[in-house]
């Protein structure tokens, strides 16, 4: 018997972004086309034909270290703990967190050696602005990015994201998944369902909004800013899991006269 799907809160036929992205000179997969960008495949196809590998014990499909980046939300929860809009000093280094999560992946010439895969999910919005260019830079450093418009202030791609990782499930040996995001909401159950299969299921995410990790038996959490070089300069937040032993003061994120002027016009 095949395993189970990841439990997903949309009742629908599910897509996710095609394959990994080939590397240079390789040749196109089957059905995959050789141009920039690739197909949204359909999922039930994808786990249809997927091998039935109960019988070979697992042998026929490659083992896979995976990567999920929530660009939505940690780029909200990044504003969040810092108190400010993110500037280019306090954004994520993705070269770095790329050398971090294939250096895991240990020996690439080892007989057992998984496959590697980073995926960026992102929405896209009407004014594209700088986003062409951070694109193009993650796919510089071996990212593949799934993008979708964003045509409502209520799209999201969590959907997308537990798609993919439903697609690698069944695609590879998911030896290692690890998932840059601090939405409990709708991550906790998928992951953990999937940590009790067997598969090594880490979250990456800041501390401050990421309990449902941290309390988890099941899932591994690291604080993002613990990813060695994550950020170019240590970012302007203190940590309630990693004050000094003197204590340390919280400053303000607002004035005090701020908030009761604000508080005053809105209670009278």
């Amino acid at each position: 018997m095949r395993a189970r799907r990841l439990r997903r809160r949309t009742p629908r036929r599910a897509t996710a972004p095609a394959g990994p992205p080939r590397s240079t000179g390789a040749p196109s997969p089957v059905g995959v086309p050789a141009g920039q960008t690739a197909p949204v495949t359909d999922l039930d196809e994808a786990v249809e034909t997927a091998p039935d590998t109960d019988a070979l014990d697992g042998r026929a499909r490659s083992a896979l270290d995976l990567l999920i980046w929530d660009a939505p939300n940690i780029d909200m929860t990044l504003s969040t703990v810092i108190g400010a809009r993110p500037t280019a000093a306090s954004r994520p280094r993705f070269d770095a967190i790329a050398a971090w999560f294939v250096e895991a992946a240990g020996d690439p010439g080892a007989p057992d050696a998984p496959e590697v895969e980073a995926c960026v999910f992102a929405n896209i919005p009407p004014v594209v602005g700088s986003l062409q260019r951070w694109v193009e830079a993650l796919r510089g450093f071996g990212f593949a990015v799934f993008a979708r418009p964003k045509q409502q202030p209520d799209d999201d791609i969590d959907q997308a994201m537990l798609d993919h990782i439903d697609v690698r499930r069944h695609s590879h040996r998911l030896r290692r998944l690890v998932v840059f995001s601090g939405d409990g909401r709708n991550f906790a159950e998928p992951l953990e369902e999937l940590a009790r299969t067997g598969t090594q299921v880490t979250v990456v995410a800041f501390s401050e909004v990421a309990g449902y990790a941290i309390g988890s038996d099941l899932l591994e959490f690291i604080d993002i800013e613990d990813v060695p070089g994550a950020f170019a300069v240590p970012l302007d937040r203190v940590r309630l899991d990693a004050l000094p032993p003197e204590g340390a003061w919280l400053r303000p994120t607002r004035s005090l006269r701020d908030f009761v002027s604000s508080y005053v016009r809105r209670n009278g």
